[in-house]
């Protein structure tokens, strides 16, 4: 029997508690516990316990086997992020059940790949990506370090996304495109060439 597993989720806003429900529903994770900034007016979130805020998570090292920053803000997400690496705690990742990521694809420390997303052959993903639900990112596709995939997001094959870059809802990139690092492209934009 696998021993039980506890997620110490950055962020209890909306982001992370879709984060929080992937974990538990993927099975990977027994328990999961929330930091957050409003603590300690805030005690819980979707029923599950908020036990500190940021300040806390060197505290809270012992208690779990893995964290991820989960907030859609990209530069927020690195430093939380830092944050949980300069507290020793290793990077979780997320996937939720209804997700598919191929075997050859590469998904770094602090991921989320959510409800529906796919991420294909030879894909690979930096640290502390967002695949938001329904994302497609297909063969090839390479998506940098604290980028984000917002829900509906299609990338074509070979398609490269800079660090920090955000493609919101229903964006389209098509075969080959390069998103630079910052960039914020805006919902149901159809990307064919980032000249």
């Amino acid at each position: 029997m696998k021993s039980e597993r506890t997620l110490l989720v950055l962020g209890a806003g909306g982001h992370g508690q879709a984060v929080a429900e992937a974990a538990l529903l993927s099975g990977d994770w027994q328990h999961v516990l929330f930091v957050d900034d409003r603590w300690p007016q805030l005690t819980e979130s979707s029923g599950i316990a908020v036990v500190g805020n940021l300040q806390s998570v060197a505290a809270l090292s012992r208690e779990v086997n893995a964290g991820i920053a989960a907030v859609g803000n990209n530069a927020l997400r690195q430093r939380w992020q830092e944050a949980l690496t300069a507290a020793q705690i290793p990077l979780g990742r997320v996937v939720h059940p209804r997700a598919w990521i191929s075997p050859k694809a590469e998904v770094g420390g602090g991921c989320a790949v959510m409800a529906m997303a796919v991420v294909g052959t030879n894909a690979r993903l930096g640290d502390g990506v967002i695949v938001n639900a329904g994302a497609i990112v297909d063969h090839d596709a390479v998506v940098a370090d604290f980028a984000h995939l917002g829900v509906g997001v299609s990338l074509a094959g070979g398609v490269r996304v800079g660090a920090a870059a955000w493609l919101q809802a229903g964006c389209n990139a098509g075969y080959g495109v390069v998103v630079e690092r910052g960039v914020v492209v805006l919902p149901g934009t159809a990307l064919t060439s980032m000249e």
